[in-house]
């Protein structure tokens, strides 16, 4: 471990390195699978940068024994790791293209090594824009990245939350409906999603208002995984894995079961 940070009330970031010193590669999107020996195992987004192979950053919410185990470690702590796993988000899709990116809550996290990605390589893409919604002003993650990005004239940043306090000056609403007057080119767009389901419900909804075709949206799913290759059959999603197919999927392979209330 090298460093823990607090980001909000239930929420925090493991800045690993590796014991051996070898460089960690991962593509955006992709998640690993962490673990406390003795505690358990938990899959989890990578969110840092992928133009960095000396550092594994991961963003984490306190849900469970095993998170908040992870949330009582220090620096010079031991954590296993096993990964990278799943399917990437299309970043080679979106070049020459606006890029919209929803995200909710700690739905940031795993869109975040994306936006660094484009941020590197901004000049492969055409518009940029980051929709991003939070419960209250302080659960707003990657603040500094946040204001960082919205100083960039190139990238426009739109942050809203579900309640404000007295000291929000901010938008208050849910990320969905900013997707209305969001400055894109529907017919040259590419959409990445992450968040709660029922707020990707309503924001395909949206994109789908202003003309984005189910191809051109990318979703990223959350299921319960157990081994992180599809073999324990745990995250089943249909006839997916969604340790092994996804965790991102493009809109048209999941949209119908989406529609399907699970028991």
């Amino acid at each position: 471990m090298k460093r823990v940070h607090k980001d909000t009330r239930d929420t925090f970031s493991l800045e690993l390195e590796p014991e051996n010193g070898d460089p960690f590669s991962f593509l955006p999107g992709q998640f690993n699978m962490l673990y406390l020996f003795g505690t358990g195992e938990v899959p989890i987004s990578i969110s840092g940068d992928p133009g960095q192979t000396d550092a594994i950053l991961h963003t984490v919410r306190r849900v469970g024994v095993v998170t908040d185990a992870m949330g009582q470690l220090r620096k010079g702590h031991s954590l296993g790791l096993r990964g990278p796993y799943g399917e990437p988000w299309p970043l080679d899709q979106a070049e020459n293209k606006d890029i919209v990116i929803v995200a909710g809550g700690i739905g940031l996290a795993p869109l975040r090594p994306a936006l660094l990605s484009i941020v590197a390589n901004r000049d492969k893409y055409q518009n940029i824009v980051l929709l991003y919604g939070a419960r209250t002003p302080d659960d707003i993650l990657y603040r500094k990245d946040l204001e960082k990005l919205s100083a960039q004239l190139d990238i426009q940043v739109f942050v809203t939350v579900d309640r404000g306090t007295a000291n929000w000056r901010g938008s208050i609403g849910v990320v969905p409906n900013m997707i209305r007057r969001a400055p894109f080119d529907a017919q040259n767009a590419v959409a990445m999603i992450c968040g709660p389901e029922i707020m990707i419900h309503y924001a395909t909804k949206e994109l789908h208002r202003r003309g984005l075709p189910d191809e051109k949206i990318f979703v990223s799913m959350e299921r319960n995984m157990k081994c992180g290759i599809g073999l324990c059959g745990h995250c089943q999603f249909g006839p997916y894995f969604v340790c092994r197919d996804g965790p991102v999927f493009p809109y048209s392979r999941v949209e119908k079961l989406l529609q399907v209330r699970e028991a």
